[in-house]
């Protein structure tokens, strides 16, 4: 036999051995999770995991997945991205490359998701993130998008509630300088705060560092500032060391408003209970929740044994977002072409029916959502006061 025809028989059969591998993988489907497992604020990448083994293990247990007419098993990949912007970059990276996956759910934080979502939107692949809250995330990146609120919508609605339950005029904000979701909330209550109340009605504008655990300084200025209401759009991490400190220094009474980046299970615990009676906020209420909302909350519970924080609850409406976009376009096997097809299909989804409220994509793959206003009630509860 020439040498041509054995080196031709060879290819034929790495040819027919590579179409058989790729039929087997087409039996799953894998989608990423760019999240914080580690780091500052581990419980936020805990809730996105937790949520998402839970419709892992249902679809799973069930034989898989629907889409036109034949079932897939799910295949979840979670990698760490220690919430620091470098570390998202690159496990934004390695899930595109070298995973493969079809789409990403997270980074959860707006300082992870605005540089991984760059990573995204430049390979085309579509990227969902639960908990990123800047315009900058989604702004001109068509493969990227959220299921949360975004702060122009929550500032205004802050300042609002805050106008409506306190009737008062002058306020402080102590923010992170090292976080863009918290910079850029700060600046945009500030400005909608002096809209409604007048220039200089912002009396400190005080601001801290990552790694701070003593605020005692910027607190003094804020108490000397003759400050009515303190704001706080900080992780609750910060605010659990900030809240004690403030209260200690004597800011008495006074109330304390925070944002979404309080929703946090730990929150109450860490803080020692002193958030108890304040309000922030977020993206949906667990105390109190109806229908397929309470569904998901008792079947967490169960599950993990605390109640679902809103971290929780947009990544499992952010993975359920990728499974139905998947469901509705088919999968060809080729990953680029299945790729676009999940963005498309995103981006044309219409009244998403999610537990954290239903979801139509505009133009930039923000969806239209209220703001939700809870109180951290004297048993730790999360509970809804109104919507905005």
């Amino acid at each position: 036999m020439k040498k041509s025809c054995i080196f031709a028989g060879i290819f034929s059969l790495l040819v027919l051995s590579s179409v058989m591998a790729g039929a087997g993988k087409e039996q799953t489907i894998k989608i990423g999770f760019n999240i914080p497992l580690t780091g500052d604020s581990p419980k936020v990448g805990e809730g996105a995991k937790y949520a998402a083994e839970l419709i892992k293990q249902g679809i799973n247990t069930a034989g898989g997945l629907e889409v036109k007419g034949k079932k897939y098993l799910v295949d979840f990949i979670y990698v760490d991205n220690e919430l620091k912007a470098e570390s998202a970059i690159q496990a934004a990276y390695k899930l595109i490359e070298q995973d493969k996956v079809l789409a990403v759910v997270g980074p959860c934080g707006s300082g992870r998701a605005i540089p991984a979502g760059q990573v995204n939107n430049e390979n085309r692949t579509p990227m969902v993130s639960p908990w990123a809250t800047n315009p900058d995330v989604t702004k001109n990146r068509p493969y990227v998008f959220r299921a949360c609120i975004l702060d122009p919508v929550q500032a205004p609605a802050a300042v609002q509630f805050a106008k409506t339950q306190f009737n008062l005029s002058k306020t402080a904000i102590l923010y992170n300088l090292d976080d863009d979701y918290s910079k850029t909330l700060a600046e945009l209550f500030r400005d909608n705060w002096e809209k409604t109340n007048g220039p200089g009605s912002v009396v400190a504008f005080e601001s801290f560092g990552q790694k701070d655990q003593d605020f005692s300084v910027q607190l003094t200025r804020i108490i000397n500032s003759e400050a009515e209401m303190l704001y706080l759009p900080d992780y609750y991490n910060h605010v659990a060391l900030i809240v004690p400190q403030a209260k200690d220094l004597g800011w008495g009474d006074k109330p304390v408003l925070g944002s979404d980046s309080w929703g946090s299970a730990d929150l109450v615990s860490l803080s020692k209970g002193s958030v108890k009676g304040y309000y922030f906020t977020t993206h949906y209420a667990a105390a109190g929740a109806v229908g397929n909302t309470k569904a998901f909350i008792d079947e967490y519970k169960a599950a993990y044994g605390y109640v679902p924080d809103d971290v929780a609850a947009l990544s499992y409406d952010s993975t359920r977002i990728i499974l139905q976009a998947i469901q509705t376009t088919g999968l060809t096997g080729d990953i680029q072409k299945d790729r676009e097809a999940i963005k498309n299909a995103i981006a044309g989804m219409k009244d998403f029916d999610g537990i954290t409220g239903k979801m139509t994509f505009d133009v930039n793959g923000d969806p239209t959502k209220k703001a939700v206003v809870v109180k951290i009630s004297d048993a730790g509860e999360f509970e809804y006061i109104t919507s905005l």
